[in-house]
């Protein structure tokens, strides 16, 4: 049974077709197109899950959707999970990513009367921390640019 399951979440199912023509062919479909959205959203958290085990057991500071994002990236990495995946459903988290940030925008809005004294040195902070990082992204994704361009001249 549990077997099953992976294979579910896998997708190594095959859904038998039907015959050509008839309305239950594109009812099928819609229904494969939202099992395949409500199995890669399932990956994610399973991953995620992982990620916040990770967090209990282990004595470290890292956040526990970090543990989950590089547990991910890794499994991507070695091919253990296809993109394909997860692809339609990270694109869509993607997609929704700045909804995400209304809650902290609320947050700030309403502790507003404990940042007002110190609003300045928070705008500065924002702004530099930003510039730098920007700056290490740009050199980092020069380095790889530079290193990708050898290996082919090489190659």
């Amino acid at each position: 049974m549990i077997y099953d399951r992976i294979r579910w979440l896998t997708g190594a199912v095959q859904v038998k077709p039907l015959r050509a023509g008839t309305a239950q062919i594109s009812m099928q479909r819609r229904r494969e197109e939202k099992l395949k959205y409500i199995r890669q959203f399932g990956i994610i958290l399973f991953i995620s899950f992982i990620g916040e085990i990770l967090h209990e057991l282990l004595p470290l500071p890292i956040p526990a959707s970090i543990y989950g994002i590089v547990l991910l990236f890794l499994c991507l990495e070695l091919k253990m999970i296809p993109v394909s995946s997860v692809k339609e459903a990270s694109g869509f988290l993607i997609e929704i990513m700045p909804v995400m940030f209304i809650p902290a925008a609320v947050g700030l809005i309403d502790s507003w009367q404990t940042i007002r004294e110190a609003w300045v040195s928070y705008v500065v902070i924002t702004a530099v921390s930003t510039v730098a990082v920007m700056a290490v992204s740009g050199r980092a994704v020069q380095a790889v640019m530079k290193r990708s361009k050898k290996k082919e001249e090489a190659g």
